[in-house]
């Protein structure tokens, strides 16, 4: 790859974690679970969940103005806002629009992209398309999800697994040798469509007495079948996002997968040979964000200091769809 062409630097990260935590333990005072049997098959231990009254555009303007406040930059400097979210306030409008509107400006494009864990990803892509090419500067783009509103908290098998999040991130263009976005991958396979889903609710199924009764508006999924897919896809973008980057695995100074398992999280480090010590780990606190969760672990690193500048980090993504991406940045 060229290394001297215009794309887009992450220039500041924030992100919002609900206050109200929610342990294993306070799971089994209504479920018929454990702390031990969460925990040992997803390395999860707790999970946030929004306040009454928050909804996705609340998390996601907190996020952006800490990301702006990072990069240095006002609401009114952006020329792009996208969010990946599949819980978004409302069908229509966007919640980018909403959240155009917390932060005070308006004008520039704003939109959603609904790639469930890899909307996050998704939309880092498509900003970089914006940037590089010269037709916009500066963007802002957050993953952001309220699960806990479409769970069924009578199902063990899925409200034990996910929470509540943003994470944003406020992109620049650069021409500086190895930094911003190297390469990317993306990809869908649509004929699983049907192994995690949120039945009613659009067109197919709208809400009626009967969907309601029924939970059709509560998120579904077949686990060990998603599970049996997800690292295999996983490496797959990764290697791809490497290969056109022109990155060795062994040069990645910090893996930030998707936390959804930590099984699944660890068996991606080994398959890569990237030692434990570099894989960045936070889904014990927080559960599945969906696409919130990569840009939740990347601030989280860089305020921790996990990331320093020349640094190269593989971010990894994986959701319903089914759908995945990669990007490999140099920060």
């Amino acid at each position: 790859m060229c290394q001297n062409h215009r794309r887009a630097a992450i220039l500041g990260t924030g992100a919002e974690t609900p206050e109200k935590v929610v342990t294993n333990l306070d799971l089994e005072k209504f479920l018929d679970t454990s702390d031990e049997w969460i925990a040992e098959r997803t390395g999860i231990r707790e999970r946030r969940v929004a306040a009454d009254g928050d909804a996705t555009s609340d998390l996601c303007a907190r996020a952006s103005k800490k990301a702006l406040e990072a990069a240095g930059m006002e609401a009114r400097d952006l020329d792009l806002i996208i969010v990946g979210t599949a819980t978004p306030d409302m069908l229509f409008p966007s919640t980018a629009a909403v959240l155009q509107h917390k932060l005070g400006t308006g004008g520039q494009m704003a939109f959603d992209i609904s790639a469930a864990c890899s909307g996050f990803l998704y939309s880092l892509i498509i900003a970089n398309q914006f940037i590089s090419t010269g037709l916009y500067n500066n963007a802002l783009v957050v993953g952001a999800e309220v699960l806990s509103r479409v769970l069924d908290w009578e199902d063990r098998s899925t409200c034990v697994l996910f929470g509540d999040g943003a994470g944003a991130v406020v992109l620049g263009p650069t021409t500086e040798a190895g930094r911003g976005i190297l390469g990317s991958a993306a990809a869908t396979e649509g004929s699983n469509w049907h192994l995690l889903n949120q039945p009613a609710g659009g067109s197919r199924i709208p809400a009626s007495v009967e969907s309601v009764q029924g939970k059709l508006h509560t998120l579904k999924m077949q686990g060990n079948e998603v599970f049996k897919i997800a690292v295999r896809t996983l490496l797959a973008m990764a290697e791809a996002a490497l290969y056109e980057a022109d990155v060795k695995a062994s040069e990645i100074d910090l893996l930030i997968p998707h936390q959804a398992n930590l099984r699944i999280i660890e068996a991606m480090g080994k398959r890569l040979e990237i030692p434990a010590e570099k894989v960045y780990v936070n889904v014990h606190k927080y559960g599945n964000t969906s696409a919130a969760s990569i840009p939740i672990a990347l601030d989280e690193a860089v305020r921790s200091g996990r990331v320093k500048r020349g640094d190269k980090l593989l971010l990894d993504a994986f959701g319903a769809g089914t759908t995945a991406s990669a990007v490999v940045a140099g920060w």
